[in-house]
């Protein structure tokens, strides 16, 4: 993860890498290289790649895109001047992010510059933040290199007509051209910051994860100039930033030229955004018009946390802007002063989150319409811990892309974490109609410290009915610190903060209610490590800001409306004739309602492109009270499985039903599935119990659905379970893993190598914890490379190998089919003559190993050694010939007391097979050792 943005919204700005019947020329020109790209039903593009010198000796890569024939110097035609537009990339990327966006500005008639920032890509020099003297002097370098193209439209001599977006750090860069280039004429920042120390130290804070995740993104410190290199390392020594770094990152910042910004401003901001927060953008949006420029306001659904980056939308209004601002085109529809895009439910084909925009005559700010809310509860302590261990959890920076926590809360799927003793809440009363919220809370608190000083992290939480869920709105918090003076001085008086909390956009739904939480801990910032006791009261009800000016447009009935009956008419004749089925939406199964898992025809490849599938056609069916055994060597394509089952990943063909619903991220059916995958994370300090209720705490759901004592019966604790963790041994941690797992006593249980770490006597224990899961007519699926413990614990088996399924069975028909025999060796041979063994007719595959020579028979010839294996006692087959090291009888084959004699031709010959080719048979006769079996159906790739 790095700065420039999540998986998601780099997209916006890269698009996909694929062109339509393209046609590619190179051609020499000047001191850059012109590539010409042409696309079906659209002008060609032409692109000059140079690299042009600064005054301080650093190189820029540039990337130069318009559209129309190149003229005899390279130059794309002097016939008609066009608008030029500045566009770079966010941190941590280069020009190439950018370059499916320059190319479709291009064919809308803009000279296009792109580049790459100071030392990313191919550009040399030090980041220095957007330095004045460095970055911010490159745009200027870079408008006068197009002051001096004969394509580009001049307001004057020297004065390109030119508009600068970016994204992030290429978004700052842009604001602050404007800033510093009276050139510049219009400019469309998004999800970027107007002043940086208020990013990474707000309000004092140190945003330590973020601030990491900078220096990491940029190639490490070294990367950066020295001065910013020193501070970072000063302050992340510290946990708290000093005068010296706030005024560091405040002069790189837009908002030291604030005051100069005076040009067309579309600031799109994300509400998915914990290092860019939406208050970043209500400070360039106040700034920019009292300069008396035009401003819209548009805040998108993704952001740095992940989300939904409305690529196409957002694109399309980029250059609706300039079109009105560059091109001067009065009919451009530049959208509303104010747009908000809202979730509008859940898409029922991919459990994704619907969104609808909501937009205002005017930008209403952060503050505007409020409604006071009470709220309840009395003066609270609680403490910050030693060491500020363990934190509590808001947002993960680095957790981005369309799965984000931010885009979980966005679904009503509440991820945050407070943990007991570390913090005060205060609870309002259920609200009696739906109530959005619009902008920032505010509310004051009394705030008092042991030490003097306090560092607290504000939230307002969503709670539904009952207190069954709580969701943090974008997973948003303000933190805070207050120099409070120590509890009894000043009479013991405090002090008194108005907490101004994130902005959001969020609908609270009649009969939930609102609690506002004041923490002492958050994982992605620091927090004074020295022990303190906090206590807090509240001062005021809590003001929501709730713009009753924005609001959802009706929208006109769109001309689909009227086709689509037609159509409609027209598919369904078509299916009827094609006889192709409906397979967007999946009802319930009723013949497998009792069935716990039923997997046909599944499929995963690794790219979409790709034809490397990581599992292929896989079917396979688990009925109750089985414990099934997953077995395949590493890239077999377990562990893709069990995140397909578990809803995590969709599969690109098949279905996976558990009780006879089909599988989708969100299905309501994964309630009942528990899974226990790589280990659990436990807090050592509290003990087995307290792990276990405040998990089950964290789920939403009603104490008495978690059955906590029984699945603590089932996993054997004891006593244990009132000891702190940090006092548990391997095997008891991993016991709890399982009832942690086991909560709410899911019909499907998923272990994924629940044995990892164990000695031998836990081993047996969690052996036992499985067959006393499953003996309730529940079913366990445990993944595990130890084969012996799979071949004891286990009912059935699924062997998965290269994706696909090898065999699939009860333990005891897999282990004991006659299709696969031990040759004992004398000695040890050679690959090339196991090789000649394997390639005998009526073999499957012939694998050594420590006790011999596994041959795995086809099926023909399985049958015959089963119908004619010896009865009990060694029946001899013949004296080993000239060549063998051995001289005495070989065993052609035993089998238990009961067996059929009739035949024994198949060994027999399989034995003169093996003299022939001069194999020193010591031995021949069926195994039946899961490991060996396992090695011969794979052929001996684990």
């Amino acid at each position: 993860m790095d700065l420039r943005m999540p998986a998601a919204p780099r997209r916006w700005l890269r698009g996909p890498r694929r062109l339509t019947a393209a046609a590619l020329v190179v051609v020499l020109a000047g001191a850059g290289t012109w590539t010409a790209v042409a696309s079906d039903g659209a002008p060609a593009v032409h692109r000059a790649d140079r690299v042009i010198p600064t005054a301080d000796g650093v190189k820029i890569d540039t990337s130069y895109f318009t559209s129309g024939a190149p003229g005899a110097s390279g130059s794309a035609g002097s016939g008609d001047r066009r608008p030029a537009v500045l566009l770079t990339h966010g941190f941590g990327g280069d020009k190439e992010d950018v370059r499916k966006q320059a190319e479709n500005l291009a064919r809308d008639g803009y000279a296009v510059l792109t580049w790459s920032s100071r030392s990313f890509g191919r550009s040399t020099g030090k980041i220095g933040l957007n330095d004045p003297k460095g970055e911010v002097a490159d745009v200027s370098k870079l408008i006068d290199w197009l002051a001096k193209r004969p394509e580009v439209e001049l307001d004057k001599a020297g004065d390109p007509r030119v508009g600068v977006a970016g994204a992030s750090y290429g978004g700052a860069v842009s604001l602050l051209a404007a800033g510093y280039d009276q050139r510049v004429d219009a400019i469309a920042p998004a999800i970027t910051y107007w002043n940086l120390a208020d990013a990474l130290f707000p309000n004092g804070v140190f945003k330590k994860l973020w601030a990491g995740m900078f220096i990491n993104s940029g190639g490490g410190c070294t990367k950066f100039e020295a001065q910013l290199c020193e501070m970072y390392e000063r302050v992340a020594e510290s946990g708290k930033p000093d005068a010296a770094a706030v005024k560091l990152l405040e002069e790189r910042s837009p908002s030291a030229v604030g005051d100069r910004i005076k040009v067309p401003t579309l600031i799109m901001q994300g509400q998915t955004d914990s290092l860019f927060p939406l208050g970043q953008a209500d400070e360039i949006a106040k700034a920019v018009k009292a300069n008396g420029a035009p401003v819209d306001v548009d805040w998108i659904a993704g952001g740095h946390d992940g989300g939904d980056m409305e690529t196409d939308r957002v694109q399309a209004r980029v250059t609706s802007w300039f079109d009105r601002y560059l091109k001067d085109d009065k009919n451009a529809d530049t959208g509303p002063a104010f747009r908000v895009t809202r979730t509008g439910g859940i898409d029922s084909t991919d459990g994704g989150a619907q969104l609808r925009g909501a937009d205002g005559d005017t930008y209403p700010g952060l503050t505007g319409g409020d409604r006071k809310v009470a709220l309840g509860g009395r003066e609270q302590e609680f403490s910050n811990p030693a060491g500020a261990s363990p934190p509590g959890i808001s947002a993960l920076p680095g957790l981005g892309g369309a799965g984000g926590l931010s885009q979980l809360s966005s679904l009503g799927v509440g991820v945050s974490l407070d943990f007991p003793g570390q913090f005060a809440r205060f609870d309002s009363k259920a609200v009696t109609k739906d109530l959005r919220i619009t902008g920032s809370p505010t509310v004051t608190v009394n705030v008092k410290s042991t030490t003097g000083e306090a560092v607290l992290f504000a939230k307002v939480y969503d709670v539904g009915p009952g207190g069954r869920q709580q969701v943090l709105p974008s997973q948003l918090v303000t933190p805070i610190r207050v120099t409070t003076g120590r509890s009894g001085e000043n009479g013991g008086s405090g002090k008194d903060v108005r907490l101004a909390l994130p902005a959001i956009d969020h609908e609270v739904q009649e009969g939930h209610h609102l609690r506002l939480v004041l923490a002492s801990t958050d994982l992605g910032y620091a927090s004074p490590t020295a022990p303190a006791t906090y206590t807090v009261s509240l001062k005021s009800d809590l003001a929501l800001p709730t713009a009753p000016a924005v609001t959802t447009a009706a929208a006109s009935l769109p001309a689909w409306v009227w086709w689509l009956p037609i159509a409609g008419a027209l598919t369904a004749l078509a299916l009827l004739l094609t006889g192709r089925r409906r397979t967007t939406a999946t009802p319930p199964d009723p013949a497998l309602a009792e069935v716990p898992l039923q997997i046909t025809d599944l499929s995963k490849r690794y790219a979409k492109s790709s034809d490397r599938y990581a599992v292929r056609d896989l079917s396979f069916r688990v009925e109750k009270g089985q414990v099934l055994g997953l077995l395949g060597p590493n890239g077999a394509g377990k562990t893709t499985t069990l995140r397909m089952l578990m809803g995590l990943i969709k599969p690109d063909g098949g279905e996976i039903r558990v009780f006879g619903h089909a599988i989708r991220p969100g299905s309501p059916v994964l309630s009942r599935v528990g899974a226990f995958v790589e280990g659990a994370g436990f807090l050592p300090h509290l003990s087995g119990r307290e792990n276990l209720d405040l998990y089950w705490q964290a789920t939403g759901r009603p104490p008495e659905d978690a059955h906590l004592e029984e699945a603590l019966e089932i996993a054997g604790l004891g006593d244990a379970l009132s000891r702190a963790v940090r006092t548990y041994s391997q095997g008891m941690r991993q016991r709890l893993a399982i009832a942690q797992a086991m909560l709410g006593l899911p019909d499907l249980l998923i272990l994924d190598e629940p044995t990892n770490g164990l000695d031998p006597p836990q081993i047996r224990e969690m052996r036992e914890v499985m067959i006393r899961y499953a003996a309730a007519g529940r079913t366990v699926i445990v993944s595990s490379h130890l084969l012996a413990e799979v071949e004891q614990s286990c009912t059935h088996l699924v062997v998965m190998d290269r994706g696909r399924l090898v065999q699939a069975g009860p333990v005891h028909e897999i282990i004991g089919s006659g299709d696969t025999l031990l040759v004992g060796l004398a000695t040890d041979i050679a690959d090339p003559l196991v090789d000649k063994v394997a390639a005998l007719p009526g073999i499957d595959s012939a694998v050594r190993t420590d006790d011999g020579l596994l041959i795995r028979l086809t099926a023909r010839a399985a049958a015959a050694v089963d119908s004619g294996a010896a009865s009990s006692g060694a029946a001899g087959a013949g004296t080993a010939g000239s060549g063998t090291a051995g001289s005495g009888t070989v065993s052609a084959g035993t089998a238990s007391s009961g067996t059929a004699v009739d035949d024994s031709a198949a060994a027999a010959r399989l034995l003169v097979e093996l003299v022939r080719l001069e194999v020193p048979v010591a031995s021949l006769g069926p195994h039946r050792r899961l490991e060996d079996a396992f090695l011969t159906l794979i052929g001996g790739s684990a």
